[in-house]
């Protein structure tokens, strides 16, 4: 804490009797205003001042408790905004696709959405974001970091939080059930996704050609067929694709590498869709023997 210093009151006086002065009534303010406290240390007047007036801050700061979880707030409005999220209320609703949010300003970032405003521009490729942190993602999309990988499976993610999520799909548990259909999932974001197939609601919408998709992941990807962007490049020869699964089958190619495996025959492949056709093809050449 920085304290200002306060102007100097004495004026027109001798400097060595205003010394004086300073020390005679320094001497007397220790000599008459010290205190024990219960340790048995002596404190000034000052101190005790201060540690009382430092406590009156702290009792006054963050007063306003939330019940459910100990949070403390300055003022009664941000506590009773912050209780929407142990209630679950969201009043701030989208116009457009009905989707709701617990503040204000959540709705608002998410209308850019709609509208198509992309305030904040990456300065490497000029693609617009709507949130600063989406832009720093794609940075990190840029800079190729990529730390975080899956040991089930060749995934990796750019943050933590997303192969957490991830990794849910190998528990097996799908705790969310499709209202429509009873398909069970095991990340609430894809039975979301999956919901859009009944519901028919695809709020994002590509303002090149006037596709519209159910998630913003799938307009991403969509919108690089008119932007021409390719961030995925291989590192053995330095071919960029668009999609990141096209990257690693085309990487298995100098790898060597042959995942999908026929339960048949045991043949090996690098890309699951040639698995498929093989199995296609060899149903139907032993159908036809049969």
């Amino acid at each position: 804490m920085e304290f200002e210093e306060e102007p100097c009151r004495m004026r027109d006086e001798d400097p060595e009797k205003q010394t004086d002065s300073m020390e005679d009534k320094q001497h007397q303010f220790q000599k008459t205003h010290n205190f024990t406290n219960e340790d048995g240390n002596i404190v000034s007047q000052t101190e005790m001042n201060f540690t009382s007036k430092r406590a009156r801050k702290a009792a006054g700061k963050g007063s306003l408790a939330c019940t459910e979880c100990g949070r403390s707030f300055n003022n009664r409005s941000n506590l009773m905004r912050h209780m929407r999220f142990h209630a679950g209320e969201k009043p701030f609703a989208c116009t457009q696709c009905g989707k709701s949010f617990v503040l204000k300003g959540g709705l608002n970032r998410h209308l850019q959405v709609h509208t198509g405003e992309k305030p904040f521009t990456c300065t490497q490729c000029g693609k617009g974001f709507t949130s600063k942190s989406n832009l720093r993602d794609h940075l990190r999309a840029h800079a190729g970091v990529r730390s975080f990988s899956c040991d089930q499976c060749e995934k990796t993610y750019v943050f933590e939080t997303n192969l957490k999520e991830h990794l849910k799909i190998h528990t097996g548990v799908k705790p969310y059930t499709c209202s429509f259909c009873g398909k069970r999932f095991s990340v609430v974001k894809s039975l979301q996704y999956h919901q859009s197939i009944h519901t028919g609601v695809r709020p994002y919408l590509c303002f090149d050609c006037g596709k519209t998709f159910s998630s913003p992941g799938n307009l991403k990807t969509h919108q690089r067929i008119h932007t021409g962007e390719k961030p995925y490049k291989c590192s053995h020869c330095g071919k960029s694709f668009s999609h990141s699964p096209t990257l690693r089958d085309h990487e298995r190619i100098h790898t060597g590498e042959k995942p999908y495996q026929c339960s048949s025959c045991g043949q090996s492949f690098a890309r699951s869709s040639n698995l498929l056709i093989h199995k296609k093809k060899r149903c139907l050449s032993e159908q036809k023997i049969l």
